[in-house]
């Protein structure tokens, strides 16, 4: 009897401190094309939903049938991977009852101008969409953009707290909060159906959701949130994916 309570208390113990090794709030997030769905948390939009998967807003709305303004709720569960038609990256999606139809009302000229655009240099692109980028910050850029590093989708700038951000375009608020791990206190602007940028780390947000902002407007406070320094993380977005922001900038 005493030799099997003694297997029993070692074996139980062996399973406690496995469990200790790796608590659920410290495991990291696995690979994005591993996972096909996501829970909506209260804070999160489908824009900021977008961003952390590299998704473009536009698929996840079209894939999801979820119709502009794009409203989504705590609890909701999103799709994440689905078969999405060319046209839908070039403009918005429209209603689940008439998606199809705009879908396949204009692909000859989406299939014949998309190789066109990625073809040419960022900057001819920028001039296109009319998208007059400028600094969203001063200071010594201490970190640039990788491509192929998860770590690397933007430029880091360095600067003190305080310091003002500033919009790096015309454009509208999409995003305004501290949801998306790693980035801090965060601001996503859209700037057209095409480009998104992204200010993060800041200490003060001085622009909420929904507000219409001009180039050069101060739009945050630079900080230190969710980093050891004091910079501004900043990102472009084209169509969903991180593009290298010193092609764009002057």
């Amino acid at each position: 009897m005493f030799k099997i309570i003694a297997v029993f208390l070692f074996v139980f113990g062996m399973v406690g401190c496995a469990s200790n090794l790796a608590p659920t709030s410290s495991l990291g997030q696995p690979p994005s094309q591993r996972i096909h769905h996501h829970t909506v948390s209260r804070g999160e939009t489908l824009y900021s939903i977008a961003w952390r998967y590299g998704k473009d807003f536009k698929e996840l709305a079209y894939i999801n049938r979820i119709p502009a303004p794009y409203r989504i709720f705590p609890g909701q569960r999103l799709k994440l991977n689905g078969r999405v038609p060319p046209a839908v990256v070039q403009q918005p999606p429209a209603a689940p009852a008439k998606t199809r139809k705009v879908a396949s009302a204009r692909p000859p000229a989406v299939k014949k101008s998309a190789p066109k655009v990625t073809r040419k240099p960022s900057k001819k692109v920028s001039n296109k969409t009319d998208i007059n980028w400028r600094w969203p910050a001063k200071g010594r850029v201490i970190a640039r953009f990788q491509p192929n590093n998860p770590l690397r989708k933007g430029v880091d700038i360095a600067g003190k707290k305080g310091e003002s951000v500033q919009a790096a375009a015309d454009g509208t608020v999409i995003y305004a909060g501290s949801a998306l791990r790693g980035y801090g206190k965060l601001l996503i602007i859209k700037h057209s159906e095409e480009f998104l940028s992204a200010y993060a780390h800041n200490d003060k947000l001085l622009v909420g959701e929904g507000a219409k902002v001009k180039a050069g407007q101060r739009i945050a406070e630079l900080g230190s949130s969710g980093t050891d320094r004091d910079m501004l993380h900043f990102e472009i977005r084209r169509n969903g994916q991180p593009v290298d922001p010193l092609a764009y900038l002057p």
